[in-house]
């Protein structure tokens, strides 16, 4: 604890030296007007004693004078001369003073020779000097100066009788008259001399009167000016010990005085005795320590911070301070107790505002007024590598410039000294010299005055958040597979390039590119080989393309490409002859060697359109156009196309209403049995009754009901259709037919195809074995693990499932194994060439013997002639289909075709119909 010895007595010692030091000045004063006073009376007592010599000398020289005149004796005369002497030094001296030029000394000198007393010629000088015209000063003096001539004349008698003495002329008459005058002269100098010595006397007595007044009223005076400053001394005194007392007792902390011997207290404020629960007096005597809770004090720097405890045991935290000083002799301790509870917590939430300052993500910086950084974070380190010490004497705008490289502006710091905040992207600048993309937040603490006291600026690198931003922009105009430019980029692209056309008299062409068979392809390697397979195409169409040319996906397998800068339309025919050419180059990947081709539609500005949507949906016809008539080539738009792209639309519309209208209906074609010529199985085939074009086949809007999200609605339909025609053949009693149907590889592969399979075969009661679900074989290879898991499913309900179209797609024979596949279907491409087509025929007889070693049964499709009846009959075909036994049927033909007279349950036999 600092100690501080001072002694309580100094401060009312200071308090009383100016009454001591105004009590010697009025002593001081006194002594020095007494003295003054007692100077006067020495000069006033000179001048009465050089009255008394003078008037003697004056007299004795009259007496001296007069004896020579009357007897001639020298001695008389030489008398007369020396009293003569004294009146004339004198005389001199006060003549001297009086013209206000003379030597000091000499008049000194020609008074001591008037014989006066040499103490009181400095106050007699002062006096004829300064005071000439005093009271009764002046009368002397001029009393003194009228006797001047009768003092020459007499010593002019003395001269003419010394002269007459020394030739023996003095007659009596002549000395009598001498005398006579003499006499006269004797009576005008005796009352003048009087007149001087009253006025002197006169004098003297008046100014002693003055001087004990002067004396008299200037004690009085200062002693009365010592009072009053004693008086107000005393009652300032008297309120600074109020004023202390008030201040001791009305002051916010507690203090209390203690006996540094004893440790007791000797007084205690109001605030002490509020904080401990007790009254000042009762405080009085009491031990200081008991004041504080045991074991609590700890020494923080200078002061010492302990809890103090109440009478009721309630505490609060406080720093005590404490100095020594002296009362009298008594030595004591003065301690000022100071709660700290404000403090505590005011460091409390410091310490978490630090901890959460420096926890946070975001780098922060406080800076000054000045813009000078003050306080850093932990993050802000991590980020720029500055620490504070780096950074010391910089501003925090120093090292931060707009995305344009210009400095932050004034209006920044202007908006936020209004009462703003500001906020913006910034580049800033980190410790190694690299710069990095920021977003910056400022915003100012101020006074209650609401000036800037400190900017507090919130630093995020947006560099991840630019970069995914910037990603986003990318993705939200580029396909995200191939990288190529998105529809609506490609139309962005296509405007801009219309523009410049129709400035610079060009043309523009758009090229709409489609894969061949990318589908087939896709279903039978997996998607992933699909998209490796998108890439590598984007990748050819790239390469070809000059610097201004745009190539774009717009999905699936199609891309389209703007060529720019053209002068005719038919141009761009070249450029797609060369990408025809780098397409159809065969693709490597992974262990697949795949050979694509591509269908290319162009239209043409200002030919074929003048925006970019006319011109994607012609060239979108063309290319239509290329693909149904040959593929692997390229169409120019022509109106024509544009016309089937119209009716591809409509039939698309009436397509979505043909459900609601009740168009759609089955027609059965029957499947024999080779060997018995038994018909054991029908097949369920869709047929559409068009309003307007009749019946369609499903080749005719079955891709368009896939390509618009309709089949599996279709194919609900239809399951729902075998399943009652099922039910009402059961209730006609006709023999026990097998009904496939066909289903699309989205509704077979769907979570809910076989929950809708098994309520339809329980809800109605059919035998699982008369359903059988058709599905191709590209079908299967597309839906990959999904298509065992549903085959699994539908063999556990004792359903199976035929393979449509096998050998036909890019085959693997793995599915084969899967417990449900009960029949394959030969495709009649294979049928068509029997028995004369060596391939065709080797082709069969492999498939019949891969499904009789797997146990697998065989359908074979377009059966139109007996000797392809007889081949596949002899190669151990089970079951075929064709013209050849039936066209497709309605269900009722099949049912009075079933019922004929000669019919026999279980062991119908058809007769053969020759094709039309």
């Amino acid at each position: 604890m600092r100690i501080v010895r001072a002694a309580l007595q100094r401060p009312l010692s200071r308090r009383l030296m100016p009454l001591a030091y105004a009590l010697a000045a009025v002593i001081g004063l006194i002594l020095a007007l007494t003295w003054g006073a007692l100077q006067l009376q020495v000069a006033l007592a000179g001048f009465l004693n050089g009255e008394s010599v003078w008037s003697k000398a004056q007299k004795q020289a009259v007496i001296d004078l007069d004896a020579y005149a009357f007897d001639g004796d020298a001695s008389h005369l030489a008398s007369f001369r020396r009293n003569y002497t004294v009146l004339q030094s004198d005389r001199w001296a006060r003549d001297a003073i009086a013209g206000g030029h003379f030597d000091k000394g000499e008049v000194t000198q020609a008074f001591r020779r008037g014989d006066v007393i040499p103490s009181a010629i400095p106050g007699m000088i002062f006096m004829l000097q300064y005071f000439p015209d005093a009271p009764y000063m002046g009368e002397a003096m001029s009393a003194w100066r009228s006797v001047d001539d009768a003092l020459v004349e007499l010593d002019a008698i003395a001269t003419k009788l010394q002269y007459a003495h020394a030739h023996g002329q003095v007659s009596t008459q002549e000395s009598i008259h001498w005398r006579e005058r003499i006499q006269a002269l004797n009576n005008f100098i005796e009352p003048r001399a009087n007149s001087f010595s009253v006025q002197i006397a006169q004098g003297a007595a008046w100014l002693g009167r003055v001087l004990f007044g002067g004396v008299l009223a200037t004690a009085c005076l200062a002693s009365l000016l010592w009072l009053r400053m004693a008086r107000r001394i005393l009652t300032s005194i008297r309120g600074t010990e109020e004023r202390y007392r008030l201040l001791f007792d009305s002051a916010a902390d507690a203090i209390v005085m203690v006996d540094e011997n004893s440790g007791r207290i000797l007084d205690a404020n109001r605030t002490a005795a509020t904080w401990t629960g007790r009254e000042s007096h009762e405080l009085v005597g009491q031990s200081f320590a008991d004041l504080f809770a045991r074991g609590s004090a700890r020494l923080v720097g200078t002061s010492v911070v302990s809890t103090l405890q109440g009478l009721h045991g309630q505490t609060k935290p406080v720093e005590t301070h404490s100095s020594l000083a002296t009362w009298g002799a008594q030595s004591v301790r003065q301690a000022i107790i100071r709660d700290i509870s404000e403090r505590i917590v005011i460091e409390q939430e410091r310490r978490i505002a630090a901890e959460a300052l420096a926890s946070v993500a975001e780098g922060v910086v406080i800076a000054d007024a000045e813009r000078k950084a003050i306080t850093v974070n932990a993050a802000y380190t991590r980020l720029t590598g500055y620490t504070l010490q780096a950074l010391q004497y910089q501003r925090i705008d120093d090292m931060r410039r707009l995305p344009d490289g210009r400095p932050l502006p004034e209006s920044v710091w202007s908006a936020i000294a209004e009462g703003g905040n500001w906020f913006g992207e910034v580049q800033s600048r980190r410790i190694d010299g690299s710069t990095y993309p920021e977003w910056l937040s400022i915003s100012a603490i101020r006074n209650s005055e609401g000036e800037v006291l400190y900017y507090v600026a919130v630093f995020t690198d947006i560099t991840a958040t630019k970069t995914d931003r910037q990603r986003l922009e990318y993705l939200a105009t580029h396909d995200a597979l191939t990288g190529l430019s998105n529809r609506a980029e490609f139309q962005r692209q296509c405007t801009r390039a219309i523009e410049a056309a129709a400035k610079a008299h060009g043309a523009v062409a758009v090229l709409f590119v489609d894969l061949d068979a990318f589908k087939v392809v896709n279903d039978s390697y997996s998607h992933a080989i699909g998209d490796r397979l998108l890439v590598e195409v984007a990748e050819r169409i790239s390469r070809e393309l000059r610097e201004n040319d745009v190539a774009g996906r717009i999905g699936g397998d199609e891309f389209t490409v703007l060529l720019s800068g053209l002068r005719t339309r038919e141009e761009a025919g070249y450029f797609a002859n060369r990408l025809l050419a780098s397409v159809a180059e065969p693709l490597r990947l992974s262990d697949y060697e795949i050979t694509l081709s591509a269908s290319i539609g162009i239209a043409g500005y200002p030919l074929d359109g003048n925006d970019p949507i006319a011109l994607i949906a012609n060239a979108d016809a063309a290319m239509y156009a290329a693909k149904t008539e040959e593929r692997n080539t390229f169409r120019f738009y022509t109106p024509m196309m544009h016309a089937d792209a119209r009716k591809r639309l409509l039939l698309g519309a009436d397509l979505r209403q043909a459900l609601a209208r009740d168009e759609f209906y089955l027609v059965y074609q029957p499947s024999i049995e080779l060997r018995s010529g038994r018909v054991v199985a029908v097949e369920a085939l869709l047929r559409w009754r068009h309003p307007t074009r009749g019946e369609l086949l499903p080749d005719e809007f079955i891709p368009l009901a896939e390509s618009l999200g309709l089949i599996r609605r279709i194919d609900s339909w239809t399951m729902q259709n075998v399943r009652e025609q099922i039910r009402r053949w059961d209730l006609a009693r006709l023999p026990p037919l097998r009904v496939a149907m066909n289903v699309s590889a989205s509704t077979f592969g769907h979570p809910s195809f076989v929950d809708d399979v098994k309520q339809a075969v329980q809800t109605n009661g059919l035998p699982a074995k008369q359903l059988l679900i058709e599905i191709t074989e590209s079908a299967i290879l597309r839906l990959g693990e999904d298509t065992e898991r549903t085959m699994h499913a539908l063999h556990a309900l004792g359903i199976g499932v035929a393979i449509d179209d096998f050998g036909t797609g890019y085959s693997s024979l793995a599915y084969l194994k899967l417990s449900a596949v009960d029949y394959f279907k030969i495709d009649r491409s294979f049928v068509s060439g029997l028995p004369g087509e060596g391939n065709d025929v080797a082709i069969v007889e492999a498939m019949l013997a891969i499904a009789k070693s797997l146990g697998i049964g065989t359908i074979a499709e377009g059966i139109e002639t007996k000797a392809q009846h007889d081949f596949l009959l002899r190669a151990g075909c089970g079951e075929g289909q064709g013209y050849l036994y039936a066209r497709p049927l309605a269900a009722s033909e099949i049912e009075r075709m079933l019922l004929t007279p000669n019919a026999r349950p279980g062991a119908t036999r058809l007769r053969l119909v020759p094709p039309e």
